[in-house]
């Protein structure tokens, strides 16, 4: 398809030719995609043919929308996505040019699923794993871009050619070690950098973690309910798990003191924000209480405060209120961008951190320089923040949806949060409620996947599983798909299995 570029006319008599600006308007006839990636492709086509040369300037955005009949967000997010292939530049009180790169530098296009508009029927929406949901922000992405470019200026081509200096790079550089301390400080005020670990993520965290507090056969409580990547370290080390019973408001500490009397655990693993899978928030009081009881026994506590940034009124960390004790965990992976993997821990004191320093070594050597350099740039540059702020909105755009689609009953969810916790009606068991949003194109993750199971050696329950699945509204790429997604799960909520097609 060829773009319509006419002729000049008369001066004056279009305002994007009096501003030098190319009277261009794409053919979309016959593209079979959304509307911005064929004004994106259009772009391209128009470059590689020769209508379109560097330097020439753009219609203006708005100019193109009127033209085309479009709004302006379409043209908007089309611009963004041809600055991202290299083929616009933007340059301030200029308009938008094609860029001198334009044509030198192949497209890679985006991943097909990572840019749908909608869900193809033969599509999963693979819910198994809680991620944040991708913003609709094509600006920011562009602004992701070039970060990446300028944190790779930081690094010393020679140093990726050798091993890391072992004395230092396990705990991190001391740069990557203020931004964490920076990054941490809205949830812990004011911290000294010497206390901080920096990792390759939170399951290297978590490792290095009852590695150095807990041996073979050792026990460690956690909540009855938690997150699947701790139950299999800890089983990778040999340790005995004890579940503690929870209650709406997440942990129960009378529950703790029991557990801590009977078994004299090494440790206590808990997420007291957004809890994974139940979405519960523990009150202060309840945190002050497990503090007291851990202090009490000489328990350390490991709190993995992973979404503890996306409430902006989330209680103070556990190690807030007793940094004597806790061993603070939290990361950019659910807030920022799942693809760095990386994890800042702060230690009670700088002892405990050289040791955790020592533990990460023997099992991960040290934390990759590349991504560790973008992570610091971004909070830096104030990029962090400005994910962390698309992220909870498109997070608060999407609870909204489940609150408007699926009953009130049913579901358990934080505003500001990307999972909820769906509890069933009686009719269904969760096994079934899966399999039939399996054979609906989507896969979630039942309550026994974060159960600690009695049925396996070594390993404590605290209750039977419940009847219950975590939906995970990140999962779906565009909110088109997480409507969607939802109205899969509100049509099968209403039915029965039997009239859901489910043979029993």
């Amino acid at each position: 398809m060829q773009s319509d570029i006419p002729p000049p006319t008369a001066e004056g008599s279009d305002p994007a030719e009096q501003s030098g600006a190319v009277i261009w308007k794409p053919d979309l006839a016959n593209r079979n995609k959304p509307v911005y990636l064929a004004i994106a492709d259009a772009i391209a086509d128009d470059v590689r043919s020769g209508r379109l040369a560097a330097g020439h300037r753009m219609p203006p955005q708005r100019a193109l929308a009127d033209r085309l009949g479009l709004d302006l967000t379409t043209v908007s997010r089309a611009y963004g996505e041809a600055r991202r292939r290299g083929l616009l530049d933007a340059r301030v009180g200029q308009s938008t040019f094609i860029s001198t790169r334009a044509g030198r530098t192949p497209h890679i296009p985006l991943p097909t699923a990572a840019r749908r508009e909608s869900t193809a029927p033969s599509a999963i929406i693979d819910m198994t794993m809680n991620q944040p949901p991708l913003p609709d922000a094509p600006e920011l992405l562009d602004r992701v871009r070039q970060g990446l470019a300028q944190a790779m200026e930081r690094i010393d081509p020679q140093s990726l050619l050798r091993y890391p200096d072992t004395a230092t790079a396990a705990g991190g550089l001391e740069e990557d070690r203020a931004a964490g301390a920076h990054w941490l400080s809205r949830r812990l005020g004011a911290i000294d950098a010497g206390r901080l670990v920096v990792c390759p993520g939170t399951q290297s965290a978590l490792l290095a973690l009852l590695s150095m507090l807990a041996r073979p056969g050792d026990t460690v409580c956690t909540e009855a309910l938690t997150y699947p990547g701790f139950k299999a370290i800890a089983g990778q080390l040999g340790l005995r798990v004890v579940g503690v019973a929870m209650d709406g408001n997440g942990l129960d500490p009378d529950a703790l003191r029991a557990a801590v009397e009977t078994h004299a655990p090494k440790a206590l693993y808990c997420t007291p924000t957004l809890h994974n899978p139940t979405t519960a928030t523990l009150p202060t009081d309840r945190r002050a209480a497990i503090a007291a009881i851990a202090r009490e026994h000489g328990i350390p506590v490991i709190e993995d405060d992973i979404y503890g940034v996306l409430p902006q009124d989330a209680p103070p960390p556990i190690a807030a209120l007793a940094p004597d004790i806790a061993f603070h965990v939290t990361g950019l992976a659910k807030c920022v961008a799942p693809g760095l993997r990386i994890t800042y821990v702060a230690a009670p004191d700088a002892r405990q951190a050289m040791r955790l320093a020592a533990a990460q070594r023997a099992t991960m050597l040290g934390t990759p320089p590349i991504p560790a350099a973008v992570a610091t740039r971004w909070i830096a540059d104030g990029t962090a923040d400005a994910l962390l702020a698309a992220i909870r909105a498109e997070a608060t755009i999407r609870q909204r949806m489940a609150r408007d689609l699926l009953p009130s009953s049913a579901m358990t969810a934080h505003p500001e949060g990307f999972h909820l916790w769906l509890g069933l009606p009686p009719a269904w068991t969760r096994g079934e409620f899966a399999a039939h949003l399996r054979s609906r194109g989507i896969a979630a993750a039942v309550s026994d996947t974060f159960l600690i199971p009695g049925h396996i050696p070594g390993l404590t329950a605290a209750g039977p599983a419940p009847e219950a699945l975590r939906i995970c509204l990140g999962a779906p790429v565009t909110r088109a798909d997480c409507r969607h997604m939802l109205e899969i799960l509100t049509d099968t909520l209403e039915q029965s299995p039997a009239m859901a097609g489910i043979v029993i």
